[in-house]
């Protein structure tokens, strides 16, 4: 027997909200052509070094509220 909407909804809304969170991301990334497994495995790796490099203190991190002063200022907001 299958679910309506509703009763889909109603069951997600019972669920913790990291699992409402990995359904929701499912439900999109199903609907935009999922992913990219060679991008997805190539963007991890580039992440990791990126930390590694900020861990090792190779380069130093660049504050959020400056980087989001910055991307206001170029978008002009």
């Amino acid at each position: 027997m299958s679910m309506t909407v509703d009763q889909l909804v109603t069951e997600i809304r019972e669920l913790p909200r990291d699992m409402v969170a990995d359904v929701v991301d499912r439900l999109l990334f199903e609907s935009h052509g999922g992913q990219d497994t060679e991008k997805v495995k190539d963007w991890s790796q580039t992440v990791n070094r990126r930390l590694n490099e900020i861990c090792n203190g190779e380069v130093a991190g660049i504050p959020g509220e400056e980087t989001a002063a910055k991307v206001r200022d170029i978008v002009g907001r």
